[in-house]
């Protein structure tokens, strides 16, 4: 960098001789200036709200590593959803906390019909039919091992896990889900996924394929959220990818879209921007980043502690995922972040649910 000796430095003219008269800061000059040339924009709908369902009624239980997030009862996860599609939020992704014994070696409950999956499906479909429903068919909060697939003699059996996944994926979209997003990163799935939902006459069920998902330790308080924490037998390194490689995680996306795949998912996210965006470029399909609990529960801890503007990080990252090229974000601050947002456009306030 070109350093201006003070008697030049105090000049204008000088300056704009040595910089070619190009000057950044015209353009940021003014609050509608900096509006004006804006590249990119975080509005409602590109935010997917996660959320934690449990058995019960009347139920609504902090998550201790997750300021501000709630496991809920069906009943209470029908009204948050109705304030959720009044803020204009798209689609809601539901992640069960199951009672213990329902959990087993293969992770069966799944295809029950009664499971909580389906019955929060219909629940919002009945009560707010027009907002998404986005259900994942990973087997880890189904299993008393805490795996994303059937676990046996210390290893995950591939085939049999798909195999088992794409019947629940038909069974999750009879009940009403709009889009399957597997996040078992089993080998196969997402081709098996779309040959089950054809046969069973849901063609028009998406996929949004978990392709990029890392062995990350930011999962932490997700793990505490859905009961999976004390039961994990080992670790997820033989399926999820290794944070280390990025030619792989495209590969692994290159398989998901040519088995047709109809939107694409980076777990986690704010620490895989690079991939966001090579996935973006590579193939043009929607993309998604999961803003996942540890990243939430870093900001949330920080704030907390006055170390950080708390709402000015949520929405900085949040709009890093855009300009990282990803078209929506699934995060657990999708109501807060709408809020925030029809707030700055001057819309009435929203009486959130708890």
């Amino acid at each position: 960098m070109t350093r201006l000796p003070p008697s030049l430095a105090s000049r204008a003219d000088d300056v704009d001789r040595i910089t070619g008269h190009k000057r950044m800061r015209r353009n940021r000059k003014a609050d509608w200036s900096r509006r004006m040339v804006q590249e990119n924009w975080l509005g409602v709908e590109d935010l997917i709200w996660t959320l934690f369902i449990v058995p019960g009624t009347n139920v609504r239980e902090p998550v201790e590593a997750m300021p501000g997030v709630f496991r809920l009862s069906v009943d209470q996860a029908v009204e948050a959803a109705r304030h959720a599609a009044e803020l204009g939020i798209p689609a809601l992704a539901p992640f069960p906390n199951i009672a213990q014994d329902k959990r087993d070696e293969t992770g069966s409950h799944i295809l029950d019909d009664d499971n909580l999956i389906h019955a929060f499906t219909r629940a919002i479909k009945k009560a707010v039919p027009d907002i998404g429903i986005i259900t994942d068919v990973a087997l880890d909060p189904f299993t008393s091992h805490g795996h994303d697939g059937i676990y046996r003699d210390g290893e995950i059996v591939n085939d049999e896990t798909v195999a088992l996944i794409a019947r629940a994926a038909v069974m999750q979209a009879e009940a009403g889900a709009d889009i399957i997003a597997p996040s078992d990163m089993m080998d196969g799935r997402v081709g098996a996924i779309r040959q089950a939902l054809d046969s069973a006459g849901h063609q028009s069920v998406g996929i949004m394929s978990y392709a990029t998902k890392f062995a990350s330790g930011f999962y932490g308080p997700y793990r505490e959220a859905i009961g999976t924490a004390d039961l994990l037998k080992g670790d997820k390194r033989s399926y999820y990818i290794d944070p280390a490689n990025a030619v792989e995680a495209v590969r692994d996306a290159e398989l998901d879209v040519a088995e047709g795949a109809d939107m694409l998912m980076v777990k986690p996210g704010l620490p895989y921007l690079d991939i966001c965006r090579a996935l973006k470029d590579s193939f043009g399909l929607p993309t998604f980043a999961y803003q996942v609990s540890g990243e939430y529960a870093m900001i949330k801890a920080a704030a907390a502690n006055g170390w950080i503007d708390g709402e000015r990080v949520m929405m900085e990252s949040l709009l890093a995922f855009k300009r990282a090229g990803c078209d929506g974000i699934l995060s657990y601050f999708a109501l807060e972040a709408a809020a925030r947002i029809r707030a700055g456009h001057g819309a009435p306030a929203l009486k959130p649910p708890f």
